[in-house]
Order: structure tokens, then sequence, then C-alpha cells
């Protein structure tokens, strides 16, 4: 692997092994509590594993065309689906993760990486807002685990903890996001202790002229 593969490859890995040890804490009781939004603690967790099963499902599928740049612009593409599906496949994910969740994530998180791990990082790979190299979907997968990792310790009234590595790349992403949503500003004068963020402010929630970019 080239320096900057390995690293991103590192980062995710470790962020997938701090996920999986997070979901084996979570207690019997708790798969039915509420965690984020309309999910249950099942839902949020099924949802995040996506980030190891959308990665083994799309390096299965060749892209003839890179169509997207940027982890940036799959991210830009992915939050313009409609709030419902998403909210349902995080269901459905949780669901198949059968009577041993914690088993199912392992078992994801093991085949996930052996397959990232043998993958040419400049291959283009299918995903259903266009072709990306692998070495630019990788880091919205860390992204992903980062920021559910820490909603799902939230839920467990467990400390928010996230991977040293994995809390800079996903901050150095949520930075690219900001600029080309045309908030970095404001993100900025924020983290400096200049002003404080907008009420309702957040990354995640796609304003509609960048929806499509």
């Amino acid at each position: 692997m080239d320096g900057g593969w390995q690293n991103t490859f590192d980062v995710f890995e470790d962020t997938a092994a701090a996920f999986a040890r997070l979901v084996s804490e979570v207690p019997a009781a708790a798969w039915t509590m509420p965690a984020l939004g309309v999910w249950s603690v099942r839902d949020l967790v099924g949802h995040t594993s996506r980030a190891f099963s959308t990665v083994e499902s799309y390096l299965a599928a060749p892209a003839t065309s890179v169509d997207l740049g940027s982890g940036v612009d799959y991210l830009l593409a992915a939050l313009a689906s409609h709030p419902q599906a998403i909210a349902d496949r995080g269901r459905q994910a949780g669901q198949a993760l059968g009577d041993d969740p914690p088993a199912a994530v392992a078992d994801l998180v093991g085949r996930t990486l052996a397959t990232v791990r043998a993958a040419d990082p400049d291959a283009a790979v299918a995903t259903p807002f266009g072709g990306i190299r692998v070495r630019d979907y990788l880091p919205t997968r860390t992204f992903e685990l980062a920021v559910y990792g820490l909603d799902l310790a939230a839920a467990l009234g467990l400390p928010p903890t996230c991977p040293p590595a994995a809390a800079q790349a996903s901050l150095a992403l949520a930075g690219a996001l900001a600029t080309r949503t045309g908030r970095a500003t404001e993100l900025l004068l924020a983290a400096t202790g200049r002003r404080a963020l907008p009420a309702g402010f957040n990354l995640l929630d796609v304003p509609g002229p960048a929806a499509g970019g």
C-alpha cells in the first residue's frame, strides 16, 4: 500500500474495531431503547453497520467511470436521499443483524477489512450515486462510524469517545463539507470560540442548492 492509502486504511480499521467494541457493550435490555430520531439502538447499530456492508457490495461492483471525485461529492449525493428511505434501511439493517448483533457486527468488520485490504485503492466502484474511487469512498465510512459511534455511546449513557485519528479525519471531511455548503465561516468562528453556532446548525442537513453538488 502507498503511504496515503495505508493511513486511510489504518484509520478505517481502528474506527471499525472501536465500533465493534462499543456494540459488544450494548446491554441485552438496551436494543429496543430509543437512540437517534426514529431509530432504536438496534436500528442505529444496523444503520451504522452499513458502513461495512456497503463497502462489501460496492467493491464487488466495478464502475466504468468516476462520477464522484471526492468523499464530499459522495456525501452530498447521499445526503440528498429521501430521509424516510434512509430510516427504513436502518431498521432493515438492524433486523438483519439477527439474534446476536455484536457477533454479526464483528463478522461484518472482519469480512470488510479483508475485502478492503485486497482492494485497489484507485479502482472505481459503483454506488447508487455514481462511480467513485475506493480511496475517496473509504473516508466516508470512517466518518459514519465515528459520528454514529458517538450517537450510540450517548444513547447508552457512555462517555463520548472517538479514536483520535478518526476524529481528525472526520473533522477534515466535515470541514470540506462545510466549505462546499457555504458554512465554513460559521464553523471556523465556533471552533475558535469567536461565535456560537446558529441554532439548528447541522452539516448533515444539506441545503437544497448544494444537494446537487
